[in-house]
């Protein structure tokens, strides 16, 4: 469905070359769920302007959904559905009229598009807003919008970026059931980026990670998860003083390294936690040591990011 080979864009910022994204390579197959993850200013947002014709590359080559996007980009436009950050709806129109204006606009007849937006409407849960002035929508209820509008003319590919970007957990939550329910349905590809990690995790089936103009990781999520060095097993004493001479034990553990202590609390990473953690529990015991909980966290994208950059992704984009 996407297939770029040494994809380039520079930019001339005061008669000098900034190299935004840097011959990236990139292959998605029909049906994938894909989250491009990246700080701001990694070359994600001009990577997707780029497959979605909004912007020319200044090197390499991609189709998208079987198309040039350099010699034919109204072809690959027919194919694709685009929801961007802002809102793409006009404050003008109507919910319905909006939506029906927008399947026209694809050649869909009239009689096709009345019914394609009832159909997406209900879908998403805006039948009761559909002659509501689109200005007097929420927040929550224009981002559905946005997504019907993407959708009208059922695209092969659906490119999201930041598509809950400003809205409450419920809005976010909802707004993920929805695209989840019509993927399902029709099969559609989405490629999309977002700040959220937890959407990533919970959304796409592969993550592709950017920064500095190069694709650093590529792949499932557990897989990119375990080249991260193990889960992190805190475990909260009750007795600060304690916090040496458990932090000692835990060390002496298999596999266990990155051993620290903070006031009451020792973490440590280990190779498999649930395993580790009774063990260190029982050495504790026997040392004396009184505990007041213990935890085991497994990977997140965030650690992924972190042991690929030596960076937080959330502090990058702080």
């Amino acid at each position: 469905m996407i297939h770029a080979h040494q994809l380039a864009r520079t930019f001339w910022v005061d008669r000098t070359p900034v190299e935004a994204v840097r011959g990236i390579d990139l292959d998605v197959a029909p049906g994938e769920v894909v989250a491009f993850l990246g700080p701001n200013g990694a070359g994600k947002s001009t990577t997707l302007r780029m497959l979605t014709t909004l912007l020319a590359p200044t090197g390499g080559t991609a189709e998208v959904a079987g198309r040039d996007i350099g010699a034919d980009p109204v072809a690959v436009r027919r194919r694709i559905g685009h929801v961007g950050q802002g809102n793409g709806s006009f404050d003008g129109l109507r919910v319905h009229e909006e939506l029906y204006t927008q399947a026209r606009f694809y050649g869909i007849s009239r009689r096709s598009a009345r019914a394609r937006s009832a159909e997406l409407l209900d879908q998403l849960q805006l039948g009761e807003q559909a002659n509501r002035d689109v200005a007097r929508l929420s927040g929550g209820q224009r981002r559905r919008l946005d997504i019907a509008m993407g959708l009208v003319h059922r695209p092969q590919l659906l490119f999201l970026d930041e598509p809950s970007a400003g809205l409450d957990p419920q809005s976010r939550s909802n707004l993920w059931e929805h695209i989840a329910r019509m993927r399902a349905e029709d099969d559609t590809t989405i490629f999309l980026t977002t700040h959220y990690l937890d959407e990533a995790d919970s959304v796409a089936e592969r993550v592709i990670v950017i920064d500095d103009g190069r694709i650093i990781a590529d792949g499932p999520q557990d897989q990119l998860k375990a080249k991260v060095s193990g889960d992190l097993v805190t475990v909260e004493l009750v007795e600060p003083a304690d916090a040496s001479a458990a932090a000692g034990i835990a060390a002496r553990l298999p596999t266990a390294h990155a051993v620290s202590a903070d006031g009451d609390v020792v973490g440590f990473r280990v190779a498999e936690g649930d395993t580790a953690t009774p063990a260190v529990v029982r050495a504790l015991d026997a040392a004396g040591i009184r505990l007041r909980s213990t935890r085991v966290q497994r990977p997140t994208l965030d650690d992924v990011f972190l042991s690929l950059t030596g960076r937080s992704l959330r502090d990058s984009e702080n």
